[in-house]
């Protein structure tokens, strides 16, 4: 969906919703992340991996790139219902991307 144009003639970004805080951003403030599999997923749980470039294949689900958020979006498992995964996830590879340490 499209925001509504300035008088200016500027195209206005496309707005997304990040899966931690709920809260609404131009996607280009928010960092997409996309689930890959590798070969029989069976019990092993799914692989999120950062997309900060919005390029990768399938479906994605955004995040604002803070540790508040991830934790929230972690705590509330909402990377398996935005991506709409039944499996578990492995949010390893986002929180490195952010710098975050995981115990």
């Amino acid at each position: 969906d499209l925001s509504v144009a300035d008088r200016t003639g500027l195209r206005a970004e496309p707005s997304r919703t990040c899966v931690g805080c709920r809260g609404t951003d131009s996607w280009s403030a928010l960092l997409r992340v996309v689930a890959v599999t590798e070969g029989d997923a069976g019990n092993t749980p799914v692989l999120l991996h950062p997309d900060p470039r919005h390029r990768m294949p399938g479906r994605g689900a955004w995040l604002h790139p803070t540790p508040e958020c991830f934790e929230l979006a972690v705590r509330r498992k909402a990377f398996g219902r935005g991506l709409r995964l039944q499996a578990g996830v492995d949010v390893g590879a986002v929180a490195r991307h952010l710098g975050i340490q995981q115990a």
